[in-house]
């Protein structure tokens, strides 16, 4: 893994965005295409409003959907896939080849069935993702799976990530929030050929020494990217500050 520590949100963001935007385009100029994950929630507000006005041939980037609510409506403030149709595919300079959105709404079982054969055709070359409050990785939180194979799996929501989502605005109450959501696994999100996890905030900062610093565990579930081959992590100094 690889760290690096900015000064601020913004700079990070862009840090972020640089080092995605290399390897987005490295894969373009592999394979002609590119297959990336992209997350959600206020630690990539920065990044994506670095990466998106970039020009990188985006009509050749197929995107997946990190995770999603079950139950909640594209409508809501707080729907992940209203989050990445404002902050990332209306904000780019071109269409992209395809973006494949969970559907939290209906047969859950059914969607990530649906995902995981689309996930599976072909690698994926860049993950873009953050650690939550409590340590998780997309929305496996502690003890995470670290075990499954399946790509995309309904899980329950621990009270220390529901709350985040309630002190981050998303809702006005713990009895707001979705107590379930369908989020890619472990195993399927390490499988990326490079991932770039961006991390601001004061808030993260016990996540995210817990994560670097101690041993690899499913009870804190963003530490197995300690044993990624090429991990970038990006933090701003709020969120290193209880790092040595």
């Amino acid at each position: 893994m690889q760290t690096h520590v900015l000064p601020d949100p913004v700079t990070a963001g862009a840090c972020a965005a640089d080092l995605a935007a290399d390897l987005i385009g490295a894969a373009l100029a592999r394979r002609g295409r590119a297959r990336i994950i992209v997350a959600t929630g206020a630690s990539q507000f920065e990044m994506l409003a670095s990466l998106t006005p970039r020009d990188l041939g985006w009509h050749g980037v197929t995107v997946f959907h990190l995770d999603e609510y079950v139950g909640l409506p594209m409508s809501h403030p707080a729907s992940f896939r209203g989050y990445l149709r404002e902050r990332f595919e209306s904000a780019l300079p071109e269409p992209l080849a395809a973006m494949h959105y969970i559907d939290g709404e209906g047969d859950v079982a059914a969607e990530c069935a649906r995902l995981a054969g689309l996930i599976e055709a072909e690698p994926i070359d860049v993950c873009l993702c953050g650690i939550g409050e409590n340590g998780h990785l997309a929305f496996n939180d502690p003890p995470a799976d670290f075990d499954t194979d399946t790509p995309y799996l309904v899980v329950d929501l621990d009270e220390a990530c529901r709350r985040q989502q309630v002190g981050e605005g998303w809702f006005t109450s713990l009895d707001d929030v979705p107590t379930r959501a369908v989020s890619m696994s472990i195993r399927r999100i390490m499988a990326s050929e490079a991932i770039v996890c961006t991390v601001p905030d004061e808030r993260k900062a016990r996540a995210v020494r817990n994560c670097l610093r101690g041993p690899v565990s499913n009870l804190a579930p963003a530490s197995i990217l300690q044993t990624h081959p090429l991990c970038h992590l990006v933090l701003d100094q709020a969120a290193a500050s209880l790092l040595d």
